[in-house]
């Protein structure tokens, strides 16, 4: 099965580092959080993966077309121009990276890559957060109901929209979030039958709003529980606390 990642978007919450970069390949660590969070999906042995790639999308192509550069002891022979590795750090990945457009909405991206995913189930996340989730856990959920589509839903807190979800995991609604709030949003890490393709019109669909809400309305759309850590990259301030939480030795999205 396919891993979709949303990786086109300008990041301005982020742009002290956005400016320079996409948001995904901002690092914590010494890695990009694209990296992370492809580390999470393959240590449950999904290793193929779509990348929607858009603002500054060259710097996401460099990174994997010199994968062994960025990650290995080489040996570089200049006077015939040879390059051998010394260590081998490489992951069993594919990674497809497809130009989604600068300014496509997420539906939209989401839509450009149908061609790659074909008439399968696939898996979709955002590129900016990492979960302790347990992917073989949500694709035997998804696969229990029969419905088009999983998300997984996650308390942050008080900062986005919230799911209404009743005690079947059926997801109702979408809504802003109020002070007053204990209420679980959509935390990324979706499976999605090919049918969701349906539901997006073009590249100004914005995945989140249309698509989500019908097959919300049509009792399309389940929600997968998850209680453990979630943690999104969306400020200066988020990039500080994973990073923090790395260097600690004690990330609780290191699965692997």
């Amino acid at each position: 099965m396919k891993v979709v990642i949303l990786a086109g978007g300008y990041g301005t919450r982020i742009s002290e580092e956005s400016h320079l970069k996409p948001k995904p390949m901002i690092e914590i660590g010494d890695k990009p959080i694209l990296w992370h969070i492809m580390k999470i999906y393959s240590s449950y042995g999904f290793n193929d993966f779509i990348i929607c790639c858009g603002f500054k999308q060259y710097v996401i192509k460099e990174y994997f077309a010199n994968y062994f550069r960025h990650n290995c002891d080489m040996t570089v022979d200049i006077s015939n121009n040879s390059v051998e590795i010394l260590d081998n750090h490489s992951e069993n990945w594919k990674v497809t990276m497809v130009d989604t457009g600068l300014n496509t909405m997420t539906g939209g991206r989401i839509k450009r890559v149908q061609k790659y995913i074909q008439n399968e189930p696939f898996m979709l996340t955002y590129g900016d957060g990492v979960a302790d989730i347990n992917i073989k856990k949500l694709l035997e959920f998804h696969c229990s109901h029969g419905k088009l589509a999983t998300i997984t839903a996650v308390n942050p807190g008080q900062r986005f929209g919230v799911i209404e979800m009743d005690d079947f995991n059926s997801i109702h609604s979408f809504r802003e979030k109020s002070n007053s709030d204990g209420r679980v949003i959509n935390g990324g890490f979706m499976v999605l039958q090919p049918e969701i393709f349906d539901y997006i019109i073009d590249d100004n669909t914005i995945f989140e709003q249309y698509p989500l809400e019908k097959m919300a309305e049509l009792n399309e759309l389940k929600g997968f529980l998850h209680q453990g850590f979630w943690h999104c990259m969306d400020t200066q301030r988020d990039k500080q606390n994973l990073e923090n939480m790395w260097q600690s030795g004690k990330a609780p999205w290191k699965v692997w």
